[in-house]
């Protein structure tokens, strides 16, 4: 049996496919905790720059598979370890040191959303929906959960969705800031792959510092002195040092992520 979570690397990149096509890629418990350790795993491959999750097929993710919470989630203590494990999981994309991106199309609904959510750059085609519409199903998003959510499209548009069990279609979801870009559905593949070429090119330790102050400046806490002077870390660094020279030579920058 194929597994629900697949990996394929390319170069610099990984691709995790949501493999679960006949259920509309609906994240089991299993699937949760598998995505999980890939992304650990991931995290110790110093040749990774990039990660790219997508689902099989049409669709990216269309929630949590349900069928399993009568059994799985059937108590408190069944419901707390079974999200504690989606929020691990949503906090390890999320703090991945390198940039990740959601390839989205058709359904990204739910746990979809969360895992995408939690992704640093989200582009879809024209036939992305994206919802959490679970107020129809009589239970609320775990705290652990929807915190990346609000974190990555702000209370308003979160309400809509939460409260309203609003459904929005690929525009609205751009004109609310909840996906980067809108390309045709024949589109995505190459729009997707021109992305991570651009943050190839890149230093590798420089997209890991913007990751790093993007989340730290969310916060309302000042900077440190510490932290004022960490921002200044690439100065000891090779890249630096080849970004100047190559810009000086009017050439491409050769890049070791040293």
């Amino acid at each position: 049996m194929p597994s629900l979570i697949q990996y394929q690397q390319d170069a610099g990149r990984v691709t995790i496919t949501l493999n679960n096509p006949e259920k509309l890629n609906a994240i089991n418990f299993a699937m949760w905790r598998e995505l999980r350790c890939v992304i650990e795993a991931v995290s110790k491959d110093e040749n990774v720059r990039c990660v790219v999750l997508r689902g099989a097929g049409e669709h990216f993710a269309a929630g949590g598979d349900l069928e399993e919470f009568r059994h799985l989630r059937a108590t408190l203590e069944q419901a707390l370890v079974y999200h504690e494990e989606v929020a691990r999981t949503l906090e390890t994309i999320r703090h991945y040191q390198h940039p990740t991106l959601a390839m989205i199309r058709g359904a990204c609904i739910g746990g979809g959303l969360e895992i995408a959510a939690c992704c640093d750059i989200r582009i879809c085609d024209s036939s992305a929906r994206f919802g959490a519409p679970i107020n129809k199903l009589g239970f609320s998003m775990y705290p652990g959960e929807l915190s990346g959510l609000l974190k990555a499209c702000g209370p308003a548009t979160v309400a809509e969705m939460l409260l309203e069990a609003r459904i929005l279609d690929a525009e609205d979801a751009a004109r609310k800031n909840l996906v980067s870009r809108v390309v045709a559905p024949d589109a995505l593949q190459a729009e997707v792959d021109a992305a991570v070429r651009r943050i190839l090119a890149g230093a590798p330790k420089v997209a890991s510092w913007h990751k790093h102050w993007m989340r730290r400046l969310t916060h309302d806490a000042p900077l440190t002195e510490a932290e004022k002077i960490a921002a200044f870390a690439f100065l000891d660094t090779e890249d630096y040092r080849e970004g100047l020279t190559a810009f000086v030579e009017k050439r491409k920058p050769r890049f070791t992520g040293k």
